[in-house]
């Protein structure tokens, strides 16, 4: 394994637990339980199964990226190469076991005495319901507006109750057709391989763009967006 890789992990970890009170005070209740969340599905993460493990350490990177302000100090790391996660290196997810007994033991108590807080599981339900909220096609409109199978590279996601859908922003309000920056960035998330991941990172607000940035296409720069993306899947 590359040292400087897992040393890259274990600073990051270990700026969590430095900061922990004040990370806990700026992600609120919900974006403390997501972070929890994925530090716990990365934990979990058999360490052979590096393709899961590298998207469960980017769900990480992307809970602290997105939702803390440009000024905090470990958002301040994450846009350093010092923190840059690995390319060629596989990731540790035993890394992260002390760092999620940190964060579930120093966890404030959003309830009543005996609540216990949300399982991964839960979390997850919950996030997907919400971008199912969000204007979709369904799988039918989708091959009527094509005249066939759509084209490749556009996020597909499973409604219990619908069946596929394609979030609508991925779509020209004149024509119907993919926006290219929508192909783009959607690739750069592998939104082929996670494809609510790719539908998160669209429609939940992203402070380095000032807004969520499925609202921005065609507001900001297409290379804007692209670097956006970039900078969270890369870590620059």
């Amino acid at each position: 394994m590359n040292e400087g890789g897992a040393a890259s992990e274990q600073r990051l970890f270990d700026l969590i637990k430095q900061y922990h009170d004040s990370l806990r005070a700026e992600l609120g209740d919900e974006g403390y339980e997501l972070l929890r969340a994925r530090v716990k599905a990365y934990a979990e993460t058999p360490r052979e199964d590096e393709e899961t493990a590298r998207r469960a350490l980017k769900g990480v990177r992307r809970a602290l990226i997105d939702f803390l302000p440009a000024d905090h100090p470990v958002r301040q790391a994450l846009n350093t190469k010092r923190l840059a996660p690995g390319r060629t290196t596989a990731p540790n997810p035993a890394l992260a076991a002390e760092l999620l007994t940190t964060l579930r033991d120093r966890a404030a108590p959003t309830g009543p005495e005996n609540a216990t807080p949300p399982d991964t599981a839960t979390i997850i339900a919950e996030a997907r319901h919400r971008l199912l909220q969000a204007p979709s096609l369904s799988a039918e409109e989708v091959r009527t507006q094509f005249g066939g199978a759509p084209p490749p590279g556009l996020i597909r996601l499973m409604d219990p109750q619908r069946g596929a859908c394609y979030p609508a922003f991925q779509f020209t309000t004149t024509e119907g057709v993919p926006h290219e920056v929508v192909l783009e960035v959607n690739r750069l998330l592998l939104s082929d391989i996670d494809p609510w991941g790719a539908a998160d990172w669209w429609l939940s607000g992203n402070l380095w763009l000032g807004g969520q940035p499925a609202a921005l296409i065609g507001e900001l720069a297409d290379s804007r967006l692209v670097r956006a993306a970039t900078a969270l899947v890369e870590g620059i």
